[in-house]
């Protein structure tokens, strides 16, 4: 069973981060608390942590479209191609936030996705996931926990989370009651700015 933890978002203990950032090193998996829902997360530099997410997925992960968590954009160019300015301006003015960016892949992508033309980039704005991919000097890779149910789409509630997904994962994280709403997926990686999915993310700053 995952171990099973509380970690204040206001002020997240660094002894706590410490011990996920550990989890994850050693190429566990964690579920974790973001703006919007609960993900399963894991090291982006680990390929048998990628694979076990791709296995609980039911995907290949080769074709898995996983976001990455980054703590800010200054390391954007390890996994984006060079953005113009105006690309820029948009994901300033969006992240920290509910939102999910598709952006064009580099050439320095690690090898699981080294055939991906396009990335999911992601910068929550919700400390726990921020000081994690922090502390960790890399991003998270990372997929919503997503409920059978079909009215009920993710589960908020971490301990039933926890009940769902312990055997599948090494750590939860209870971080409080999550968002039943995703992040806005929208796609920069053509001309213009496409809105893949609405989420939480308002339409208003584009």
């Amino acid at each position: 069973m995952a171990e099973f933890i509380k970690i204040y978002e206001e002020n997240p203990n660094p002894k706590e981060i410490k011990k996920v950032v550990n989890i994850l090193k050693k190429g566990g998996l964690i579920i974790y608390p973001t703006d919007t829902v609960y993900g399963l997360g894991c090291d982006i530099t680990n390929s048998k942590a990628l694979e076990r997410i791709a296995r609980i997925k039911g995907v290949k992960l080769e074709k898995a479209n996983f976001s990455f968590i980054c703590h800010d954009l200054s390391n954007l160019s390890d996994y984006v191609k060079q953005i113009d300015s105006t690309t820029f301006k948009i994901l300033k003015r969006a992240l920290p936030g509910p939102y999910t960016f598709i952006l064009p892949g580099s050439k320095t992508l690690p090898a699981a996705f080294k055939k991906k033309k396009e990335v999911g980039i992601r910068v929550p704005n919700n400390a726990i996931a921020l000081e994690i991919v922090k502390a960790l000097g890399n991003p998270i890779v990372s997929t919503s926990i997503r409920d059978e149910d079909t009215i009920l789409e993710y589960t908020t509630d971490p301990e039933l989370i926890l009940e769902k997904w312990g055997n599948l994962v090494d750590l939860v994280i209870d971080g409080g009651y999550g968002d039943n709403q995703g992040s806005t997926i929208i796609d920069l990686s053509g001309d213009e700015p496409e809105i893949i999915r609405e989420g939480k993310g308002s339409l208003e700053i584009f």
